[in-house]
């Protein structure tokens, strides 16, 4: 039999205990309850879209609209696609489980209204597609065959324009179980063959996995109805393997792949009915039952193959087993409900009160099955008159008409644009032609500017030449009066340190050291403005450099500076021994300068931390403090030499803001990156980085 229940098998994912179904409920009222002005935010109701597809997965499907229902009433801001998708849920239960076909007429035409400006054709294009097939859906139903047709069509060509071929995978479907239904068996079987083909991109997705599957068994069906038992066996093994191959993908949902098999185990045993075969008949029957007719499973296929296997009983003259299983399916009318297996079961009964000789009751039943018979045949009769191929060619005339009227428009269109253009081309060239004229007369113009120009150029580079000799003499002004200075002042702090040493009033040693400290200060700027000018245009000499050992050393050195505020430095070394190609001497100062800088804007008794961490393409260097921060509004000017953000240690000590001028120039020189993170609560952290190679 055919598996076009498929819209409500999509939904299908598994089993669930029936108690969550309470605490599916207290979860959307508790999550309501938490929404400012009972409102869910977008993504508590892409939570609740879960939670209903669960519930409607494991049977509970009105619970589950209502749930999804109130989550909608109580949501703001969705997007189209979330309030696309919730009408499309309403949709599948009005259609495929309520059947319902006004109500789902309401929710098809909900979807297509949202689609209220082209933007939306354009940027949502397959669901534009599905609304349009959700719709003819509807509509067949309702056999309005030739309007259902032509939103099948619009479907197809929004796909077609598109490049859409899940959605022409869909139209092609439909066009295959139309033919199906008229009895088309060989023209279904090719649009069922070139449906699989057009959807094996979307396979990923699980309603399209199981729409192929569908499309092997239903290719296969088509052959069985020609006749062509090799063919059809083929198609059938095909679509098992398929199933098989593919459940790995899908283990949330072993349930679907179990009732596939079961349709086509049914379906297989047609062809060993028609073949005689009954053993193996009843023996892929028997499984095909034992599937669907569990709970939540297809139970209407199940019926179907319970029907096969006392077509078989009926044959054999197994009269006993025939009115057990036929007493066993008429207990099942209430929850599945079909006229063709009623039709089948009168049939059979009749049949069975022939043989026992009770000509009334086989009459009544015949009867029934008459009636039957004569419904179903009606029904069908509009469906089968209907010239399904004349109607798509009718609309693609239509529609080529249409598109032939819009090339008209639009070739009326480029011929108004073209005349516009000559005109505005006519103007451009005379424009260019008087520009032509004019500029022979700039020509002239320009021509003395230019050189005009050339000579300015010729002085500014004279100058800058100029500006960079002064510039270097300027540097070597500052290095000689800084190296001259040097020595005078380091002997006044010298002599100074004596002087306190004797019987001198206490006045007269505060003065002392007041000339002392003074001293040490400017021997310290002059060392840090000769660092300065140095490192400008001094030449870089690499050498192989073991990172741990740097860094230990560099801290040694520090810690006795450190021991002066009670200050104690951790460090945190590379894991493993490391090499770097840089300039010992100038990637010391940085370690030393930036610790400098730590111990003195922090506290004393606090902790500094010193660590070296190994990335992917390059080694960072952190020295991290719990100091005074540095404010916002000096942040911009760190790195700036002789800046004006420079600030007097936690014990006063002298900043001169050149530092960290340096090690930015020298962190650079070896392309490395130099930052800081700080604020005024939990200190300040600079970083820097130097490449492996």
């Amino acid at each position: 039999m055919f598996i076009y229940k498929s819209f409500r098998q999509i939904w299908l994912s598994g089993n669930i205990q029936g108690c969550l179904l309470f605490v599916y409920f207290l979860l959307i009222t508790t999550s309501c309850g938490q929404q400012s002005k009972g409102f869910l935010s977008s993504s508590a109701y892409n939570k609740a879209v879960d939670t209903a597809t669960i519930m409607y997965d494991n049977g509970h499907h009105k619970a589950a609209v209502n749930y999804l229902d109130s989550a909608f009433r109580h949501s703001s801001n969705l997007s189209f696609k979330q309030v696309y998708n919730y009408y499309y849920f309403i949709y599948n239960y009005a259609s495929h489980i309520k059947a319902d076909r006004k109500m789902a007429l309401l929710y098809a035409d909900s979807m297509l209204n949202i689609f209220d400006t082209p933007e939306k054709k354009l940027k949502f294009t397959s669901e534009y597609g599905q609304a349009h097939l959700a719709k003819g859906d509807v509509l067949f139903d309702e056999h309005r065959y030739n309007e259902a047709y032509g939103y099948f069509y619009e479907g197809k060509v929004i796909a077609n324009n598109n490049l859409d071929e899940c959605t022409m995978g869909d139209y092609s479907y439909r066009m295959g179980m139309i033919l199906y239904k008229q009895e088309h068996y060989s023209r279904a079987a090719v649009y069922f063959k070139k449906s699989f083909d057009e959807t094996r991109s979307c396979e990923g997705n699980f309603n399209y996995f199981y729409r192929r599957q569908e499309l092997l068994n239903n290719i296969g069906l088509s052959y069985s109805k020609m006749l062509m038992n090799d063919s059809a066996m083929y198609f059938y093994n095909k679509a098992l393997d398929y199933i098989n191959e593919n459940t790995a993908r899908f283990k949330d949902r072993p349930q679907m792949g179990e009732v596939s098999k079961g349709v086509v185990y049914g379906n297989m045993a047609d062809i060993n009915i028609r073949q005689k075969d009954y053993n193996k008949a009843k023996s892929l029957l028997r499984k095909s039952i034992a599937i669907n007719l569990r709970k939540g499973n297809d139970n209407n296929d199940a019926q179907h193959s319970e029907l096969k296997l006392a077509s078989i009983y009926d044959r054999q003259n197994l009269n006993d087993s025939l009115l057990n299983l036929l007493n066993v399916i008429s207990l099942q009318f209430d929850s599945v409900q079909s006229p063709e297996t009623k039709q089948n079961w009168h049939l059979l009964m009749s049949n069975y009160f022939e043989k026992q000789n009770d000509h009334q009751q086989a009459m009544a039943h015949y009867k029934q099955y008459d009636e039957l018979k004569d419904i179903i045949a009606n029904e069908n009769k509009k469906l089968k008159e209907a010239d399904v191929a004349e109607q798509v060619k009718s609309l693609e005339k239509d529609n080529e008409f249409n598109n032939l009227k819009k090339n008209n428009e639009l070739q009326h269109i480029y011929l108004r644009v073209t005349v516009v253009f000559a005109l505005m081309l006519i103007i451009i060239i005379s424009l260019v032609f008087l520009n032509w004229q004019k500029s022979k007369k700039n020509i002239k113009t320009l021509g003395s500017l230019n050189s005009q120009i050339n000579h300015q150029n010729h002085h500014l580079e004279n100058a800058l030449r100029d500006l960079k000799l002064n510039n270097q003499e300027k540097d070597r002004i500052l290095r000689t009066v800084a190296h001259d200075l040097r020595n005078p002042i380091g002997g006044i702090a010298s002599l100074t340190s004596v002087m306190t040493e004797e019987n001198y009033s206490d006045e007269q040693k505060e003065l002392l050291n007041i000339i002392r400290e003074t001293s040490f200060n400017s021997i310290e700027l002059i060392n840090e403005i000769l660092e300065a000018t140095e490192s400008a245009s001094a030449i870089l000499h690499k050498e192989a450099v073991e990172v741990n050992s740097l860094l230990g050393n560099s801290v040694e050195l520090m810690r006795f500076k450190a021991a002066e505020k009670q200050q104690v430095i951790n460090t945190f070394l590379l894991n493993s021994p490391l090499e770097i190609y840089i300039s010992r001497e100038k990637i010391w100062r940085v370690i030393s300068n930036l610790i400098s800088n730590a111990i003195k804007f922090s506290p004393e008794g606090s902790a500094i931390l010193v660590m070296a961490i190994d990335l992917e393409n390059e080694i960072q260097f952190s020295v991290k403090d719990r100091g005074i921060g540095i404010p916002e509004k000096l942040k911009n000017q760190v790195f700036n030499m002789f800046t004006d953000a420079k600030r007097p240690g936690t014990a006063g000590e002298k900043s001169f803001g050149l530092g960290l001028s340096i090690c930015k120039q020298i962190i650079e020189d070896h392309n490395g990156r130099i930052w800081f993170e700080s604020d005024t609560e939990n200190g300040t952290s600079f970083n820097f980085t130097l490449p492996k190679n």
